[in-house]
C-alpha cells in the first residue's frame, strides 16, 4: 500500500504539472490567436494595391516574433513535462519488484495432474463469468472432458443475468418456481421480489396497464400476505399516485435501478448457495487473497536478505509472521467478545465460563479483578464462579 501511495503522490504532481501547463498553453494561444485576426482584419480593411508602412511592417515583425518565442516556451514545456512522466516509470520500478519468484513454489503447478486441475479452475471461472465459449475452446486445448451436468448449470444462471439485466424476470421467475422448496428452506425473499419487480414494471406503464397490474398482484401478490405484509401495502399505496405520476410520489425509490442490481445480486447469491458454489470463483478469491498478500511476502523478502538470514525461511507449508488479507477473505468462524466489544485472536482468545456464556480472557480477567480477587459473577447471568474454571475454547 506505501508503494502505491508513493506512486500515486508522483502521479498527483505530474497531473499538477500538466494542467498548469495546459491552462497556460491555452491562454496564451488563445491570445496570439486573437492578435493574429485582429491583424488580419485590418489588412482586409486595406485597398488591394496597398503598400505596407514602416509601422505596420514593424507589427508583422513583432507578431511573428511573439509566434516564434511562445512555440520555443511550449516546446520547452513540453520537454520538461515529458522527463516528469519519465520520473512516474522510474518510481514505480524504484517501488515495485518484478521478481516474485522468491514467494512462490515452481512445484505447485508443475506435473500433469496439477496443470489438469489448474485448467479445470480456469474453465470453472470462465463459466461462472459467463464466458462459456472461451471455457470450451480452453477445456478442448487442454484435453479436458466437463460433464454436462456440471456446466449446464452455469450456462442456465447466465442466461437468467442476461435476462434479469434486459429487465425481463420471467426467466429468473421459472427458475426460482423450480427450486421453491429448497429457497423456503434458505428463507430467501427471491420469487417475491422478482413478482414485485414484474409489478413495478407494469404499474411504471401508467394508467393504461392499471387493471393489468391489480390482476398481477391479486394473481402473484397475495400468496406473500404473511410473510411481507409491509411490502404489498407500500406496493399497493402506488395506485393513489398513479394519475400524478410515481415519480414525484413517496414511492419513487421504486423505480430506481438499484432494485434490479440489488435482485441480480440475490439471485446469483441464491444460485450459488443451490450450486455449492462461491459468488466470487475460487480462482478470483486466490488472485485477490494473493495480490493482498503479496506486498507483505515481498517485504519479508527484502528484510530477510538485508540481514542476511535468507536461509532461515526454509519451511515450505508456513509462513514466518501472519499475513492480514482483508475481511474479505476470512472464512473461518471469529468470536467477538461480547464485554468487549472486541475481535479474539490468539493473545485474547474466548473463554467459556462455567455456566455456559463465552467471553474473551481480557474480559475474564478484568472481571475477576475486583475485591473477590478471582471470583467472578456471569454478567449475563447470577451465577458465581472462580476465574481458574474457565475453559479455553478454539474454533
Amino acid at each position: 500500500m506505501d508503494s502505491c501511495v508513493g506512486v500515486e503522490r508522483e502521479v498527483d504532481k505530474i497531473l499538477t504539472k500538466f494542467n498548469t501547463i495546459n491552462d497556460h498553453a491555452n491562454r496564451v494561444l488563445q491570445d496570439i490567436t486573437n492578435h493574429v485576426e485582429n491583424l488580419k482584419q485590418e489588412f482586409e480593411l486595406c485597398p488591394p494595391d496597398h503598400e505596407l508602412t514602416v509601422q505596420q511592417v514593424l507589427i508583422v515583425k513583432q507578431t511573428l516574433n511573439k509566434v516564434r518565442d511562445t512555440v520555443t516556451r511550449l516546446t520547452t514545456d513540453h520537454r520538461d513535462l515529458h522527463s516528469s512522466v519519465s520520473r512516474v516509470g522510474k518510481c514505480i520500478d524504484r517501488h515495485f519488484t518484478a521478481d516474485f519468484a522468491s514467494c512462490s513454489r515452481e512445484e505447485v503447478f508443475s506435473g500433469p495432474e496439477n496443470e489438469r486441475l489448474l485448467n479445470q479452475v480456469i474453465c470453472q471461472h470462465f463459466y461462472q463469468q459467463g464466458m462459456l465459449d472461451i471455457a470450451e475452446y480452453l477445456a478442448e486445448e487442454a484435453g479436458l472432458t466437463l460433464e454436462e451436468e456440471k456446466t449446464e448449470p452455469f450456462s442456465e444462471i447466465n442466461k437468467i443475468l442476461e435476462s434479469l439485466k434486459k429487465k425481463d424476470v420471467t426467466p429468473a421467475l421459472q427458475w426460482a418456481v423450480k427450486h421453491k422448496e429448497y429457497l423456503e428452506t434458505q428463507n430467501s425473499s427471491l420469487e417475491f421480489k422478482l413478482h414485485q419487480l414484474q409489478f413495478i414494471t407494469l404499474i411504471q406503464k401508467g394508467m393504461s396497464h392499471q387493471a393489468e397490474a391489480m390482476q398481477y398482484a391479486r394473481t402473484h401478490l397475495t400468496q406473500y400476505v404473511q410473510s411481507h405484509e409491509k411490502e404489498i401495502q407500500n406496493l399497493m399505496g402506488m395506485f393513489l399516485y398513479l394519475p400524478q405520476g410515481l415519480s414525484g410520489s413517496p414511492y419513487a425509490h421504486y423505480l430506481t435501478p438499484t432494485l434490479w442490481a440489488e435482485i441480480n445480486e440475490l439471485f446469483m447469491r441464491d444460485a450459488c448457495n443451490f450450486l455449492g458454489l462461491s459468488i466470487d470463483s475460487p480462482l478470483s478469491i486466490c488472485i485477490n487473497a494473493g495480490c493482498n498478500a503479496l506486498p507483505a511476502l515481498l517485504n519479508i523478502k527484502q528484510a530477510m536478505q538485508q540481514r542476511q538470514v535468507t536461509g532461515i525461511w526454509n519451511g515450505k507449508d508456513e509462513l514466518p509472521i501472519e499475513i492480514d488479507i482483508g475481511p474479505d477473505h476470512q472464512y473461518h468462524s471469529v468470536f467477538a467478545c461480547p464485554i468487549l466489544r472486541q475481535q479474539s485472536s490468539e493473545l485474547n482468545p474466548p473463554m467459556r465460563l462455567v455456566c455456559g456464556h463465552v467471553i474473551s480472557r481480557d474480559a475474564l480477567n478484568k472481571l475477576g479483578n475486583n475485591a473477590n480477587k478471582f471470583r467472578l459473577k456471569c454478567p449475563y447471568c447470577p451465577v458465581e464462579q472462580n476465574t481458574s474454571e474457565a475453559m479455553l475454547i478454539s474454533f
